[in-house]
């Protein structure tokens, strides 16, 4: 399967929608003990996971709005240096002290927002990001790994009878993504698991994990070449 060919039947917009879905369904079920429990965003509770989520939005709705240099002004007027991670921690530290509720409901109504804006462009379209014009589909794709991984991060419930296909469309992404940043790694499905070979080390990961170590969520004890994971790790 080509690159062009990875992704072609599977619908961004739908992904997106039931990832939003799911981590709506999870943090609206959660009290104070469960806000506080941490996540395996190093530092961060499953209530900051929240806060990156809403303060992410700013950056999402400056994409559909074309003003990506108005939000990076507003962010220099406000100290936030550190690129991408100091754009993150601010985000979380901004919505700390603020009622949990107050947050969710941000983060639900930014997010619907910017899922129908995106849907609405379809996915031919481009869309502004800090890397230049980037595809619809392809910018969707990458919202929709990161919920799923913010989702697994956090403890989201995944049913039996999703798991499959969600692991599958994760795969297929995760090979996108090493093919289209040329990554010094070569990935190839078979059966169930991906073969992979880096600069003459080789190994074999069943899918799950060679999506785990495509967001850098691998265990520190995996035996994993660290070479390879390196190579493997395109979208954290």
């Amino acid at each position: 399967m080509t690159d062009s060919e990875l992704l072609k039947d599977l619908d961004p917009f739908d992904i997106f929608d039931a990832e939003a879905a799911r981590l709506d369904r999870f943090f609206s079920s959660l009290d104070d003990e469960g806000w506080r429990r941490p996540s395996r965003c190093a530092g961060w509770s499953v209530r900051d996971v929240l806060g990156h989520l809403a303060g992410e939005e700013l950056y999402n709705h400056a994409c559909l709005d074309g003003n990506l240099d108005g939000l990076f002004a507003m962010l220099e007027r406000e100290g936030v240096g550190g690129g991408y991670n100091g754009f993150n921690d601010w985000c979380v530290r901004q919505r700390r002290d603020r009622p949990v509720g107050d947050v969710l409901e941000e983060w639900r109504g930014q997010n619907a927002e910017t899922r129908a804006r995106m849907r609405a462009l379809g996915r031919d379209a481009t869309l502004t990001t800090s890397a230049g014009p980037y595809p619809v589909d392809l910018q969707t794709f990458h919202y929709d790994s990161e919920y799923a991984t913010h989702g697994d991060d956090v403890g989201a419930p995944v049913s039996a009878e999703e798991a499959g296909a969600r692991t599958l469309w994760r795969v297929r992404f995760g090979l996108f993504t090493l093919g289209e940043q040329g990554a010094a790694v070569r990935a190839e499905p078979s059966d169930g698991h991906v073969e992979v070979r880096a600069d003459g080390a080789t190994a074999r990961l069943p899918y799950a994990e060679f999506v785990e170590a495509t967001v850098g969520r691998l265990p520190a004890d995996h035996p994993l070449d660290a070479e390879i994971a390196m190579a493997l790790r395109c979208l954290a």
